[in-house]
């Protein structure tokens, strides 16, 4: 099932604080608030998380820097694979105090285990695109209401309407423009 941005209400989401789950994303996420402030959530703020490694692929430690008390948190990341980083983030999240934690992720390619991981876990929602096709394994064992797909198709027939036109690509990344997509 595709949606719009609209479809998601954040309207309904109170004190929000954009979260990067790790160092790499700072700028993407940072990108993201002023999305949203420029939308009119003037209070936004931003937090991330830091992750410390016992090995490779193993967190042994998070931390948090910025503060998500009493807020609602958007983890914002480019890929969701396996989850496990991004369902560990967000139960420290909700450690921290946080109402209620959401992901929002460019591709999400979901590995196993990653629908397990997304069912249990304390997100409230997965937003993603659809740029990977969900697998079977997502659509049968994550219940639809913890996920939102949307759909890139407007955004790719203006970006091919644009170079075939001979027009600016780049002039629809203005900060009024993204309410088009």
């Amino acid at each position: 099932m595709e949606y719009m941005l609209e479809d998601f209400n954040i309207e309904n989401l109170d004190d929000l604080v954009v979260v990067s789950p790790d160092a790499g994303g700072v700028g993407r996420a940072k990108k993201f608030q002023e999305f949203l402030i420029a939308r009119g959530f003037p209070g936004v703020s931003l937090a991330m998380i830091i992750k410390q490694r016992a090995g490779a692929g193993k967190i042994s430690k998070m931390d948090l820097v910025g503060s998500v008390e009493g807020k609602d948190c958007i983890i914002i990341d480019d890929m969701i694979d396996t989850a496990g980083t991004l369902c560990k983030a967000a139960a420290e999240l909700k450690d921290f105090g946080a109402k209620k934690v959401y992901a929002f992720a460019t591709h999400g390619v979901f590995t196993n285990p990653a629908p397990q991981r997304i069912r249990d876990s304390v997100l409230e929602k997965v937003l993603i695109t659809n740029t990977v096709p969900l697998s079977q394994d997502f659509i049968d064992m994550v219940p639809q209401e913890m996920y939102v797909q949307l759909s890139i198709g407007t955004f790719i027939a203006e970006v091919i309407r644009r170079i075939y036109l001979k027009e600016s690509v780049s002039g629809m990344y203005g900060p009024l423009n993204y309410r088009q997509y």
